[in-house]
């Protein structure tokens, strides 16, 4: 019975971390003040990467290779 306890916790943390293997080095902190109407401003603490969503929570994906937009 243990055993069995113990290979499910091991797949669970598995699926978690591949599951969220995209912004594991990131970590999102709201900036509420930069907020535009309904979209949600995000900077990255790790690598300074700011992001806007409309979603619920966070982004999903690191935005530190994307090149700022141009006119």
């Amino acid at each position: 019975m243990i055993i069995i306890f113990g290979i499910i916790a091991v797949v669970v943390v598995a699926w978690y971390a591949w599951r969220y293997r995209d912004v594991r080095n990131c970590r999102w902190r709201a900036e509420r003040s930069g907020d535009k109407g309904s979209l949600r401003k995000y900077r990255c603490i790790a690598c300074g990467a700011e992001a806007f969503t409309a979603t619920k929570g966070p982004p999903r994906d690191c935005r530190k290779d994307l090149s700022p937009p141009s006119l």
